[in-house]
């Protein structure tokens, strides 16, 4: 590019950074002007209030006083929010304002406009004209989705035609411009090649300058209610997931906040992988959480339920054990929708026959009998749900403790702990006694006061014995705290003995096919069954159970909606079951989803294929309400790396490797495990002196992680990090990492540490095997003591390298 060009351009910089200098030089006192406000309306609020009750004007003139100070206090810490924001995205602009510029003639005028694009808005105030658009505004989608030529984009008024006669790419740092390109493709391959030479980080970073076009279809959709990505290993799905977030809070800013949008993330240490990347945007983050914590959440207090974790550890390290196969076939029944029907068909079932209840005991007797709860139960109209009927037989218990509490209070053991009261409880119950909340039914009192009374004497009731008074008081308190935990408990719908009801499913299969109408079995059910109870009597759950225990027991009590929700995100989506997302569905009933996912990376057992045109995930919201978008542009591997991994994919010659040229892979077979564990530390320090930072040892599972974190650390000093699922945060370094908590998160350099047949030798550790290759950046070694799994040995010798120790 000329000299001149680089001149003009640097010359418009520094005029644009002068400008925001001086805007947050003048907004900082500002800023601090509101706070002192804020702090000075806060410290006086009472002082210059007068509360007075005396009157009902009194009262009114009191509380618009309160209101009035409040809406002020309110007025000027909103106004100091939006000025603190205003300084903060003028403050991550000032190094590097913007990255991208296009020149657009909108049809029908003389003169294109010249538009500049950064990570946010800043206005000349002087000239009241844009000096850095957001790249999420309208126009800011041409230089992603266009070349030079004839181009439009979508505005709230309607669509803008024109031509785009330059698009240029900067990079910047530090406020000079290091970088210019002109750009005849979406995004200039020379930008993303220096982008995606840099190391790893230990944290996810924004990739707004780099958005490609097929990413950027997936920031702005905005009619789909349910939107699939399915995406190559390192096509940037997550990536564009996050910026999608930004794009929506920034379109979205007057109806949607950040915390109405959530995140299924596939481990803890995920979490903290991106936790930067909306912030660096200058938005709040979402909410985070992996489904497993909210299983947790709603199952820990009475089960404790398995997570994806342990039972992955099962299914790779039990093979050949006895029961192993039934486990197996009942993980794959329990995430199918034959199982959500079956439990569908049994819930209709249950509201015929087959209820079962808890009675509710108090003292050592049985005060409501599972018999009687039953009865009425049943007594109630058939064509109700299920759910509506509880909440009937919720009521009457209700009303029932009301009766059985006021017939308690003549019981002999309640005299005995009045007697039994200290001073100090007493003067506690007295005092507690007289407030007003306790004297709501006065006339209830008197009358039963008046009764014990009468049995006593015959009188004139101005005689009336207060002492008699503030006893009965104290028998009602006594009676009614020891009635409190029975109350609470019914209204947390203990009464209903889920466990059991989920358990009778599993009593054989002729009773199963009864109470589902029919619905079919695998054929290893009877030990399926056996499994579950026995699970079930230890108050366990495998994890398989603990989504349909959680969807049978909302079909009974009620589903727990979350209507504030408004946009859900699944990452790792082919991890989840058709069951999963029918419940998600039902748990954010008016929220949009986003699902992002890749299939060749479908490691688990209850697996979903997101984009086969019968996949219950397309069914769920239905074709018209369902958008498909695939990514198989792989950006996070060389190309070498990509044109290894993807020949172990059956489907993999779709994918299409970034032309990011590196090593070859490297094959290394080693005499034996200790020679192993030696030659990875040589290797591990011949990364580390070329510059590499994040590195991982990658081992099939759990187990082999902790067994090769202590073998390959007793070969050396080499300072080594395992990771496990207990792992919150990711650091840079050496770790030591089974391949299913290594997904979503890329590395410098990955070991796969066994790549033998007895490691990745079934075709259901293909993917794993996969997977764990996918990680690396720029280095891919390979470890083996023997032969080569079949998925390595299948490949084509020119795509690998080999040595031997």
């Amino acid at each position: 590019m000329e000299e001149k060009e680089w001149v003009l351009e640097q010359d418009r910089l520094d005029q644009v950074r002068n400008k925001l200098q001086a805007s947050m030089d003048k907004l900082e006192p500002e800023v601090a002007g509101l706070r002192d406000q804020a702090a000075e309306i806060r410290k006086r609020f009472w002082e210059d209030l007068t509360i007075n009750t005396a009157t009902t004007d009194d009262f009114e003139d009191t509380f618009y006083s309160v209101q009035q100070q409040s809406a002020m206090l309110a007025e000027r810490e909103r106004v100091q929010k939006q000025m603190i924001q205003r300084w903060k995205s003028m403050n991550r602009l000032l190094p590097s304002p913007y990255f991208g510029r296009i020149d657009f003639l909108e049809e029908g005028t003389e003169h294109s406009e010249r538009v500049y694009i950064g990570v946010s808005s800043f206005v000349d105030e002087d000239e009241l004209s844009f000096l850095i658009y957001d790249w999420r505004t309208p126009i800011a989608s041409l230089y992603y989705d266009y070349s030079p030529g004839p181009a439009s984009y979508d505005t709230p008024s309607g669509r803008i035609d024109g031509r785009m006669e330059l698009k240029r790419q900067f990079q910047i740092h530090d406020g000079r411009i290091v970088n210019m390109f002109d750009a005849s493709e979406t995004i200039g391959d020379e930008l993303l090649q220096q982008v995606l030479g840099q190391g790893a980080n230990s944290q996810m970073k924004s990739i707004v300058s780099t958005i490609q076009k097929e990413q950027n279809a997936i920031i702005r959709n905005d009619h789909s209610r349910m939107l699939i990505v399915q995406g190559a290993a390192g096509s940037g799905k997550t990536s564009a997931a996050l910026q999608r977030v930004a794009y929506l809070l920034y379109k979205n800013r007057q109806s949607i906040r950040a915390d109405q949008i959530i995140l299924f993330s596939p481990n803890p240490m995920f979490v903290s992988y991106i936790s930067t990347v909306l912030p660096e945007l200058g938005e709040e983050n979402m909410q985070q959480t992996t489904f497993q914590e909210y299983l947790d959440y709603w199952l820990g207090s009475t089960l404790r339920p398995e997570d994806i974790f342990d039972q992955t550890e099962y299914v790779l390290t039990e093979q050949g054990t006895s029961g192993y196969e039934a486990r197996v076939q009942g993980i794959e029944y329990k995430a199918s929708e034959e199982f959500l029907l079956a439990l569908q068909n049994y819930g209709l079932w249950l509201g015929r026959e087959g209820m079962r209840f808890n009675s509710i005991q108090f003292r050592d007797r049985e005060l409501i009998s599972v018999k009687r709860m039953r009865d009425e139960f049943y007594s109630y109209e058939r064509t109700l749900p299920l759910n509506h009927r509880i909440s009937q037989l919720q009521e009457w218990l209700l009303d029932e403790l009301t009766k059985l509490e006021r017939a308690e209070r003549d019981a002999s053991w309640v005299q005995e702990e009045l007697n039994y009261l200290d001073t100090d409880e007493y003067a506690e119950a007295f005092g507690e006694l007289h407030k007003e909340s306790e004297l709501l039914d006065l006339a209830e009192l008197y009358a039963s006061v008046r009764e014990k009374m009468n049995n006593k004497r015959r009188g004139d009731e101005s005689d009336f014995d207060f002492g008699l008074r503030e006893e009965d008081l104290l028998l009602r308190r006594i009676v009614k705290e020891h009635f409190k935990p029975l109350r609470k408990s019914v209204k947390k719908f203990s009464f209903v003995d889920v466990k059991s009801i989920y358990g009778q499913l599993f009593v054989d299969e002729v009773a199963y096919r009864e109470q589902t109408n029919g619905v079919d079995v695998p054929g290893l059910w009877p030990e399926i069954c056996r499994q579950t109870k026995e699970t079930l009597l230890s108050n366990k759950l495998f994890h398989e159970d603990a989504t349909p225990y959680l969807y049978l027991k909302e079909l009974i009590e009620g589903v727990r909606t979350n209507t504030e929700i408004r946009h859900v995100f699944v990452d790792e989506g082919q991890d989840y079951s058709s069951f999963q997302y029918e419940y998600m569905k039902k748990l954010f009933p008016r929220a949009r989803m986003t699902v992002l996912g890749d299939f060749g990376q479908a490691i688990f057992m209850q697996a979903t294929n997101l984009s086969a045109t019968d996949s219950p995930i397309i069914r769920l919201y239905g074709e018209a309400e369902t958008s498909l978008i695939r990514l198989m542009r792989s950006y996070r591997s060389t190309r070498e790396i990509v044109e290894f991994t993807k020949g172990m994919l059956p489907d993999g010659g779709e994918i299409a490797p970034f032309d990011r040229e590196g090593h070859k892979p490297l094959l290394r077979r080693i005499a034996s495990g200790s020679k192993r564990d030696a030659r990875i530390l040589v290797d591990i320090a011949a990364l580390r002196a070329e510059g590499f930072e994040s590195i991982a040892v990658i081992t099939k599972t759990a187990a082999e992680s902790r067994e090769a974190y202590e073998s390959v650390r007793t070969q050396g000093s080499e300072a080594l990090q395992l990771v496990t699922k207990e792992t919150k945060d990711f650091e840079k370094g050496v770790m030591i990492i089974p391949v299913y908590l290594a997904k979503g998160i890329e590395f410098d350099a990955v070991l796969i540490y066994d790549a033998s047949p007895e490691a990745y030798g079934r075709d259901n550790e293909r993917k794993l095997l996969y997977t764990a290759c996918t990680r690396a950046m720029h280095r891919l070694y390979l470890y083996s003591t023997g032969e080569w799994s079949p998925f390595v040995h299948a490949l084509h010798p020119d795509v690998y390298e080999t040595a031997s120790d």
